[in-house]
């Protein structure tokens, strides 16, 4: 646990992790049997078992080395670079659109070689963003249930089999995990499957052309962000902090909110991004 974490989360210490393997093995295994072994394929494949691996060290050197801060920044920022580079080498070779489609003034620009940094940001961006969002007893792989339903209607939507075949498995897989994930967790994804999740979510944007709808559908990951973010960059200037605790969960539970209702409250913004997030993508 974090050290820094909030005091009534010290009970949860002997929770078991890697629980991220539990879901993740069986949307692998099945993902060759109910997919073409296209480029897409192999591409949402690299990033998914890619980040799950890095997650994986990231987790086996908290629980094996006893050291509760895993991989460092550094080292998880080269990983990631490298995974980017294999994944974007897949995208060249299905020789993706490096177009961007900005919705609401129906623009296109195209980044060219630009692509590859956008796409690094993306993921990098996606996966510490979903890390962090899991903090609590069910909060991340409920909201991924939530994200993946709403990229699975847009892959169906776009055409995109691939992902569509990814999200639906990674679903169904998600909501058994979710059954000893709810409060109280009986096993936590750790780093291996929050890690993992981000980078098929960003694969799926990237794949359905929906790059900048997919900070809609991500809201409330966005916001966990953007709430540590603030919350560093202030007390670093001012030694004032912002929220009570980031990420924002923490700030509401140390505000008195229980656990469920916090998990409950950013299941409905989650439902409510999405759904502006699907109204968006029909509009355009």
């Amino acid at each position: 646990m974090r050290e820094e974490g909030p005091n009534n989360h010290k009970k949860k210490q002997g929770t078991p992790i890697f629980g991220g393997v539990i879901f993740l093995v069986p949307v692998i295994f099945l993902s060759f049997f109910f997919n073409e072994h296209t480029t897409d394929f192999w591409f949402l494949l690299t990033l998914l078992v890619g980040y799950a691996l890095i997650g994986f060290a990231d987790d086996f050197i908290k629980v094996f080395m006893k050291r509760n801060l895993g991989l460092t920044a550094k080292q998880k920022l080269l990983f990631q670079i490298v995974l980017a580079a294999i994944s974007y080498a897949l995208l060249a070779v299905g020789h993706h659109d490096t177009t961007l489609f900005i919705p609401f003034v129906n623009k296109t620009i195209d980044l060219s070689y630009g692509y590859f940094f956008f796409f690094l940001f993306m993921t990098v961006g996606t996966t510490n963003a979903t890390n962090l969002t899991d903090g609590l007893d069910g909060l991340l792989s409920g909201l991924m249930v939530i994200a993946l339903l709403i990229y699975s209607s847009i892959s169906f939507y776009h055409g995109e089999t691939e992902s569509l075949i990814f999200a639906s498995l990674m679903i169904g897989s998600l909501l058994g995990f979710l059954v000893f994930n709810k409060k109280p967790a009986r096993i936590f994804m750790g780093d291996t499957g929050s890690l993992s999740l981000g980078g098929l979510l960003a694969g799926i944007a990237i794949l359905t052309k929906t790059e900048f709808l997919l900070v809609i559908i991500g809201g409330v990951f966005v916001i966990e962000a953007i709430s540590v973010i603030v919350q560093v960059l202030v007390y670093k200037k001012t030694q004032k902090r912002v929220f009570k605790m980031a990420p924002l969960h923490h700030h509401y539970e140390l505000k008195g909110w229980s656990e469920q209702k916090v998990v409950s409250t950013f299941y409905v913004f989650g439902m409510c991004f999405g759904v502006l997030a699907l109204m968006i993508n029909n509009y355009v």
